[in-house]
């Protein structure tokens, strides 16, 4: 019988996490990885705060919400046998007044809708005892909510797959997928691999999963908008003022958190990230110049509608990103002793945000297409954390 022949393209951590499954329920199966970039996961993955999130803020039954709370099970006995980093520090969502403090009372409801049993709601004073240099009028104390180093897992997931017969060709950056005689081919920028003709394929892309989802004639929305989020890190000197994770309450119209702690496996803490569009799918840096890129995202319907519901808080996180004093403003909310040179810059994140053609932010997982071209085509956080159960998930979707 000829060998069933699979190409997964992107080298982050989901598309690693699927080719993994594959292999371990399919042993023998033709499977080929291709990534644009000389490493894997060197975009979302790499750049990644590094929280297993428990799923507090997911819609219940929503695919977010399920896929969230079997993947964060799933990583956690993963880092174990693997002996990859996995620390439990902790998470406050801290309210700063009693409109947030009601608020929380509806995500306590959520978390354990959605299976979380360890949830409670703490006082000022409690709040004190866990997070000594943190004020707020209450809090929602989740204890088990840990820290890993997302970039370590998907090498981890990358060595299995070589171990299991599978391929990897990093540097293979996919122009286009053709899919009209119904067997699939690649059209690839490596000229040592131009075509891959193949049984199947799964479209992890991120930044560009629109990009390609149209090129096999997908629908054109949702839409993918990048953005940027930047950080600022805790000085080595001033890491004591957070133990665990502290967010604020979230703004229900966002699926982004606000400026939040984030303790790191490697010692450090991060604060931030704010939120604003990104120069470009994979700009990093205000001042990189991506003009005829950031001319399709901008000038696209769903942007434009997105960006005319929600002007004033694109306004606010532009500031965000232009003052210091500001941004750590924001943080000084939560923990007053923070101070402005207390921290040093710290590499910056793009969120691949899907947006529907109302101009609204997809707020849930979107994997769709046929038995022949499955696409993610919306995967922002908690994806990582969900990676493992995303794969069982697309496993299931291609064998249906």
């Amino acid at each position: 019988m000829e060998q069933r022949r699979v190409v997964v393209v992107g080298g982050g951590i989901i598309g690693l996490a699927f080719a993994r499954e594959l292999l371990r329920r399919e042993p023998g199966t033709g499977v080929t990885v291709v990534e644009k970039e000389p490493e894997l996961a060197t975009h979302q993955t790499g750049r990644n705060s590094g929280v297993a999130h428990s799923g507090v803020y997911y819609r219940p039954g929503s695919l977010k919400a399920r896929l969230c709370r079997r993947g964060v099970d799933l990583l956690e006995r993963y880092c174990a046998e693997h002996r990859l980093p996995h620390r439990t520090v902790g998470k406050v969502i801290v309210a700063l007044d009693d409109d947030e403090r009601t608020r929380l009372y509806g995500l306590q409801d959520q978390a354990c809708a959605n299976g979380i049993k360890d949830v409670r709601l703490i006082s000022r004073r409690q709040l004190a005892e866990v997070e000594p240099e943190c004020v707020g009028v209450g809090a929602l104390h989740l204890p088990s909510v840990a820290i890993v180093d997302f970039r370590a897992i998907a090498q981890k997931l990358g060595e299995e797959i070589l171990a299991q017969g599978g391929a990897i060709h990093t540097g293979t950056p996919v122009r286009a997928i053709d899919v009209a005689d119904g067997r699939p081919r690649l059209a690839t920028g490596n000229p040592a691999l131009r075509t891959i003709e193949c049984d199947q394929v799964v479209v992890c892309a991120g930044q560009q999963a629109d990009v390609l989802a149209r090129s096999t004639g997908a629908a054109a929305t949702p839409r993918i908008v990048p953005f940027m989020g930047k950080y600022w890190e805790l000085r080595e000197d001033r890491r004591g003022l957070v133990r665990g994770l502290i967010y604020p309450v979230p703004d229900p119209r966002y699926p982004f958190l606000g400026i939040h702690f984030t303790p790191r496996v490697d010692g450090g803490v991060l604060v931030g990230p704010n939120a604003i569009l990104a120069v470009g799918r994979e700009a990093y840096r205000l001042r990189e110049s991506h003009p005829a890129e950031l001319a399709r995202i901008v000038a696209s319907r769903s942007f434009l509608r997105l960006a005319r519901q929600h002007w004033s808080t694109g306004a606010r996180e532009l500031w965000l990103t232009a003052s210091r004093r500001a941004f750590l403003g924001a943080g000084r909310r939560y923990v007053p002793d923070l101070k402005n040179d207390d921290v040093v810059p710290a590499k910056a994140g793009i969120r691949a945000q899907a947006v529907d053609e109302r101009g609204a932010l997809v707020d849930d997982f979107v994997i769709d297409g046929s038995p022949t071209v499955v696409h993610v085509r919306n995967a922002p956080s908690p994806a990582a954390t969900s990676s493992l159960a995303i794969a069982e998930e697309l496993y299931e979707r291609l064998r249906s």
